[in-house]
């Protein structure tokens, strides 16, 4: 298996520190608002990853924070904590918008069938691990007091800008516009790690520390939770391409510098969700949530499949008229999957090896997961048995968790209810009428007397009541 590396910016083979084992940690969401859908494609791509992880068989253990203190409106540690803005914004205590919008995030994660991680660790919960961590790196002669804040002093780094080649410069002029220089740091890139002096004193959040009483920042949260239940070793880092810098820039700085070794070598980011107007985005008001999806009446597995119709790595334009079109070929996915015989035969091993190994390679290239699409629609097409195209779809959908079996057998179901119309709610004697005659019909067509056959017909057609004749017999609707 081969995985882009946002750190090498190569195409490298999976490994790991353990052999069959994979510490791998995601960036959970901050949990002010709603996600967007924009914010839910790294989930599903990410959820897509570690399954398929599963499918290899390896031991995967995922852990993602929950963001509810100490995430500024500036990723340069300036504006106001995105949770005291919700919570002011809803007339809320912080508490209940973290509570309320974690779980909205789960909600709408099992809803596009998204794992929920093995841990899931609140950054509140973590105090004294910050503390800690920050208590080391002052320690190591990594970090600095400055104002009534701890900074994390990027100086004493070899090399502090990983991702990239751009000039130090131009990423520090980046980072957001209109953000205000922080005076107290002695370089641009150094980043706050435990606040106690901020232009926000009704800071809801504040807890004991040595350096006073405060609250952590943003970058410490993730490295610090990711020692806690993954050890010094990471195998495998997630999130959104906006997180690498400087974010992800940060946990590294922080991380390598605590432990005195390198961190996690593998750095999977996936790429933004435009609008035609661009990327998505909370900042600029309304977006777009999986409850907004439904009300427009879109299965949310329609949208994960917009998703998996594309590359990871390339930005994706969200329009409602692809999403139509999704529509429509999960609709008739569904359909031919429904058409499939169950227990029919034995699993045809040379058809089952040669799909499972196309599945195999278009994942282990980049977790292509727009030709992972394309097997299965060859496995729908291909020359086997119902039994093994019923086996195949099962395996694939462990990783693709479109819920096709489900799916297709509810369509079914509903399609037999359309087909049997209204007929347990018309009069009881009725009924046993139009069967006797629907059972004369049938045995004059054996008798090959079509002529009354087709009276029958049109006696039953005068009543308002319409044949439909099929291989496993003749139904009825009426009117």
């Amino acid at each position: 298996m081969k995985l882009y590396n946002t750190m090498t910016r190569t195409r490298d083979e999976f490994k790991t520190h353990t052999e069959g084992k994979v510490n791998m940690y995601t960036c959970g969401p901050t949990v002010y608002h709603f996600a967007h859908i924009g914010n839910l494609r790294s989930y599903i791509m990410e959820d897509v990853l570690e399954k398929y992880l599963r499918y290899l068989r390896y031991d995967v253990n995922r852990v993602m924070n929950i963001t509810d203190v100490g995430h500024l409106s500036s990723d340069a540690d300036t504006g106001e904590d995105k949770m005291l803005k919700g919570a002011k914004r809803e007339k809320k205590t912080v508490m209940e918008i973290a509570k309320y919008y974690t779980d909205a995030f789960f909600a709408d994660c099992a809803k596009l069938n998204i794992k929920t991680p093995d841990v899931v660790e609140p950054a509140t919960n973590c105090i004294p691990e910050f503390i800690e961590m920050v208590e080391g790196l002052l320690e190591k002669g990594y970090a600095y007091l400055s104002g009534g804040n701890v900074y994390f002093d990027t100086s004493k780094l070899k090399e502090y800008y990983v991702f990239n080649k751009h000039d130090a410069e131009d990423l520090e002029v980046g980072v957001r516009e209109g953000v205000e220089e922080d005076t107290a740091k002695r370089n641009k890139c150094d980043f706050v790690l435990w606040f106690t002096k901020s232009k926000f004193e009704d800071q809801e959040l504040k807890w004991d520390s040595p350096w006073g009483v405060g609250y952590p920042g943003w970058h410490i949260e993730c490295s610090a939770i990711s020692l806690k239940h993954n050890g010094e070793y990471l195998d495998l880092h997630c999130g959104g391409i906006d997180n690498a810098f400087p974010h992800h820039t940060n946990e590294i700085a922080q991380s390598e510098a605590y432990l005195g070794h390198e961190w996690c070598p593998q750095w999977f980011h996936v790429h933004h969700l435009n609008t035609q107007g661009g990327k998505m985005s909370k900042s600029k008001g309304e977006f777009l949530t999986v409850s907004l999806l439904e009300e427009k009446g879109y299965d949310p597995l329609i949208y994960r499949l917009f998703c998996l119709q594309s590359h990871y790595r390339k930005s994706l334009v969200f329009s409602w008229e692809g999403m139509d079109n999704t529509k429509a070929a999960y609709t008739k996915l569904l359909q031919r999957i429904a058409s499939l015989k169950e227990n029919d035969g034995e699993i045809d091993g040379e058809a089952y090896d040669k799909y499972t190994a196309d599945f195999k390679e278009a994942l282990d290239n980049d977790l292509n997961t727009s030709l992972a699409v394309t097997v299965l629609y060859d496995v729908l097409k291909a020359k086997t048995n119902d039994a093994t195209k019923r086996k195949l779809i099962a395996d694939f959908d462990t990783v693709m968790s479109l819920s096709l079996l489900e799916k297709a057998a509810a369509l079914a179901s509903a399609a037999k209810e359309e087909e049997a119309g209204a007929a347990p709610d018309i009069d009881p004697g009725l009924a046993a009428k139009i069967e006797a005659m629907i059972a004369e019909r049938a045995e004059a067509k054996a008798a090959k007397n079509y002529a009354r056959a087709d009276e029958i017909r049109g006696e039953l057609t005068a009543m308002g009541v319409t044949l439909k004749d099929s291989k496993e017999g003749t139904t009825y609707t009426i009117g």
